[in-house]
């Protein structure tokens, strides 16, 4: 594609952004004018896609971190001949439309990742570049190559300042991934005002001093792209590389351009001057004929590699059929339907902390599902999730099971999206449950884009003792019940954990979180192993029926469910309920719900280590709850559960 088309596809482009962001007088302006001709190179003439495959396992991905500037994704998406219509284009941030305020994930053929939150989609981009490492080390063979792509992320100012891409830009130098270009839009301007106000980074030394190679360009200049980006992709030196590219923000309206003024919607009331300028007709939405016969061609390129792609991997797959399996599996993230059975049985006298049952399960686990892999951010040792036998994934090995994200939790989280995105692998990550409110945006992210991640976290209450309130959770647990879309699973015993993960893994539509203990807790040997891990799958289940005309129920959690069953001995009415997972008992039938919790009984007790306020749906107006509605204590574990009315003692002075 020659200079002037693309010139021609920048202008015009520039035209449709101005476009939807007048027609709704809302929206970012700024990067969709300023990254114009990176748009046009990009989509024009250097990333290898199929709009008619839009997940393509080889396809270049390409990931708009500046979310704000998402006229700038749907406008070449459009151009390139994915199915986002010229009137989709035009219903930008409209109701029902596909072309949302902020790229969202399955909302829009051709979007990666659901981005917004700056810094987000640079951690986003790095979980793909590292799925794509994996997968490439995992199936690539000596006689077949079926994936050599690459990933790219357009970021900008605002994402370079958040902490979670700083920690994600670390983790890809030094774990040498250069199958990831990021391409940093520097126009020298933030929202409130110039960047220097807020900035004197030297960017090329700063990512060089990380192991990343760095260019800067004149981000206008066709030709400087195309080459500084054809250089990246082919230079495999073990190095991720990143782009500079200088910029004018909001180019194509003189009133503000190279201002802050030109970030948001304010140079949209100069609509007319500016399509007048850039030589548009009067006609909005308008792509001319010679662009879209010039992308035309792009697209049949494209699409040839893609044929002979498919050669490829059909040779591959009739030469492997072990791993096309797995692969397969991978893709459509299927896990044997017996899961909850599968996992072995631990002994009946078993007594360890859930984090401890956690371990052995995820040995089984990682058997029954390859694609399972894991991470911690420097805790393998205390969250006891590294698979033996697994590998290390690093530079030197990418196809290991276990990564070592370091003391990144913000990074962690944006990663662990970024694979679950890719869709290859079953990511799951561990940190300390005190900590999770490190890499909450991104729990949120994959909440709201119903992602299948994992979340171990061990340490769950003020029965860590003696590291003191700073590493005792109480608000934790309920502040993660608060996300819609997260279960939040807290198992009370090793057979209620192997519950956990399987229904974790068994979900397909939202990710997980796992509140694992410090410390040992007693077996419920009483009940068989089928009624433990079933009930946990249904979220909530009688751990003690009652024995005779049912008085009272008492609602428990985790290491509390021991106290109420100790309670229940005491009283022959008295009915337990175990109840690790609210979300997943709110999703079971009312027919089932009332089984559990009959509306006849209103005398209700529950009883966890954390704050009070989520267990009053349960217990009503007429019930108690026995909480933690304070910070804790720094003392021995079980000193600070007795001191914090976490004992048997109370559930029955509660009852009374």
């Amino acid at each position: 594609m020659n200079k002037d088309i693309l010139a021609k596809a920048a202008s015009e482009a520039r035209g449709l952004a101005i476009d939807g962001v007048h027609a709704c007088s809302s929206g970012h302006l700024g990067l969709p004018l300023g990254c114009a001709e990176i748009g046009a190179v990009l989509f024009g003439q250097a990333l290898t896609y199929n709009p008619e495959a839009p997940k393509w396992l080889n396809r270049d991905r390409f990931i708009l971190s500046a979310g704000h500037g998402s006229m700038f994704i749907y406008t070449w998406l459009h151009v390139a001949g994915y199915a986002v219509s010229m009137e989709e284009v035009s219903n930008f941030r409209q109701y029902h439309s596909i072309t949302p305020g902020h790229p969202e994930f399955n909302e829009t053929p051709g979007v990666e990742a659901t981005t917004g939150p700056l810094g987000q989609g640079i951690g986003n981009a790095v979980g793909y570049a590292l799925s794509q490492k994996r997968a490439a080390a995992k199936f690539n063979t000596a006689d077949h190559t079926i994936f050599d792509n690459i990933t790219v992320a357009l970021a900008g100012d605002g994402c370079l300042q958040e902490g979670v891409a700083r920690e994600a830009i670390e983790f890809a130098g030094h774990n040498g991934l250069d199958n990831l270009v990021v391409i940093y839009d520097s126009n020298d301007v933030t929202l409130d005002a110039m960047a220097d106000q807020t900035q004197s980074t030297n960017t090329e030394l700063y990512f060089q001093s990380l192991g990343w190679d760095a260019v800067t360009i004149d981000g206008h200049d066709c030709d400087a792209v195309l080459k500084s980006f054809s250089d990246a992709k082919a230079a495999k030196n073990g190095k991720p590389k990143v782009i500079i590219a200088k910029t004018e923000i909001g180019r194509g309206i003189p009133q503000v351009a190279g201002t802050q003024s030109a970030h948001g919607e304010g140079g949209a009331k100069f609509s007319e001057e500016a399509r007048a300028a850039l030589g548009l007709p009067a006609e909005t939405f308008y792509l001319s004929d010679e662009v879209k016969a010039a992308f035309a061609e792009k697209v049949a390129a494209n699409k040839e590699i893609y044929t002979a792609w498919e050669e490829t991997f059909a040779a591959w797959s009739a030469a492997n059929p072990e791993l096309s399996a797995e692969l397969s599996a991978g893709v459509s993230k299927s896990v044997p339907s017996d899961l909850l059975d599968a996992l072995p049985e631990f002994a009946a006298d078993y007594k360890g902390a859930t984090r401890a049952a956690s371990g052995d399960v995820i040995q089984d686990l990682a058997k029954l599902v390859p694609q399972f892999i894991t991470g911690s951010a420097d805790l393998y040792g205390s969250n006891k999730n590294y698979i033996k036998g697994g590998g290390d994934w690093s530079k030197d090995d990418f196809s290991g099971r276990n990564i070592w994200y370091g003391i990144r939790e913000h990074a962690m989280g944006a990663i662990s999206n970024g694979i679950a995105y890719d869709g290859l692998f079953h990511a799951s990550n561990a940190t300390f449950l005190v900590f999770a409110d490190y890499l909450r945006p991104s729990i949120r992210l994959a909440a709201l884009a119903e992602l299948p991640v994992t979340y171990i976290f061990t340490h769950d209450s003020v029965g860590v003792g003696e590291d003191g309130p700073t590493h005792q959770p109480v608000e934790t647990v309920s502040g993660l019940r608060v996300i819609p879309g997260l279960d939040v699973i807290r198992p009370s015993d090793p057979e209620e954990t192997a519950g956990a993960y399987a229904a974790a893994l068994l979900r397909q539509d939202g990710p997980t979180a796992l509140i694992l203990s410090r410390q040992g807790m007693p077996t419920m040997s009483h009940l068989s192993v089928k009624e433990r891990r079933e009930g946990t799958a249904k979220g909530g289940y009688v751990a003690k029926k009652e024995e005779g005309a049912l008085t009272a129920i008492v609602l428990a959690t985790g290491s509390e469910v021991q106290h109420a069953i100790e309670a229940a001995k005491d009283d022959a009415g008295i009915r337990v309920i175990s109840m690790p997972c609210m979300e997943l008992f709110d999703r079971q039938s009312d027919d089932y719900k009332a089984s559990v919790l009959p509306a006849s009984c209103t005398k209700r007790v529950a009883i966890e280590a954390g704050v009070s306020g989520l267990w009053y749906k349960y217990v009503g107006t007429e019930g108690k709850v026995i909480g933690i509605d304070r910070f804790g204590i720094s003392a021995p574990g079980d000193l600070v559960m007795k001191e914090l009315g976490m004992t048997k003692e109370s559930v029955v002075a509660a009852l009374s």
